[in-house]
């Protein structure tokens, strides 16, 4: 088993998803992950089609459009997500338990290869299929907090507050601020237009 740069780039996409979804922002522009990652905007697209269509991800038009994780970090398995991108994760065909398909050996049974391939197979499934997105965006910020190092997207353009509905109580709060205010303004100038009686 290979990663290819697509099978890469489509792991290294959904950490930062993941990643953004932690920290409180849970749509990203493809953009935004190109320019972090280095990538090119189509090749990241093209991945992202491919994601979408297995349901991993989903995406949102408009001016806060984007891309965001369509289920939860902990039912994404790395392993999955690699069987989806690139292929079978055993190095040969023959011991592969998704996409078998029988190899020149004239004696499988028998073939000391293919017992190796087995074994290094289920080395490799055993750790991707065991580690879910959750786990990994946790380690990562874990060792963003102990590097004491500014995790990605943490400091957006767009500020929060642009996109979150506002709340009715902070409505009612700067309304009474505002009253207080005129109410202020208009006493002062009360007091200035009719000076105190001696």
């Amino acid at each position: 088993m290979k990663l290819s740069k697509r099978g890469e780039y489509a792991l290294r996409a959904l950490i930062d998803l993941g990643i953004a979804s932690e920290l409180g922002w849970p749509m990203l522009q493809v953009s935004e992950l190109a320019s972090k990652e280095k990538l090119p905007i189509k090749f990241l697209e093209q991945i992202f089609t491919q994601l979408k269509s297995a349901g991993y991800v989903e995406s949102r038009r408009g001016k806060f459009g984007g891309y965001s994780l369509a289920r939860p970090m902990s039912q994404i398995k790395f392993g999955a997500v690699i069987r989806l991108i690139d292929g079978p994760l055993a190095p040969i065909r023959c011991v592969s338990q998704t996409s078998y398909c029988r190899c020149s050996c004239p004696d499988e049974a028998h073939c000391g290869l293919r017992m190796l391939m087995f074994d290094v197979r289920n080395a490799i499934s055993t750790i991707l299929d065991r580690y879910t997105l959750a786990e990994i965006v946790e380690i990562t910020l874990r060792k963003y907090r102990r590097d004491k190092v500014s995790p990605p997207f943490l400091h957006r353009s767009i500020p929060l507050t642009a996109v979150l509905p506002v709340k009715k109580e902070s409505l009612r709060s700067n309304r009474r601020a505002a009253m207080g205010k005129r109410l202020s303004a208009s006493s002062n100038s009360e007091t200035n237009n009719h000076p105190p009686k001696r």
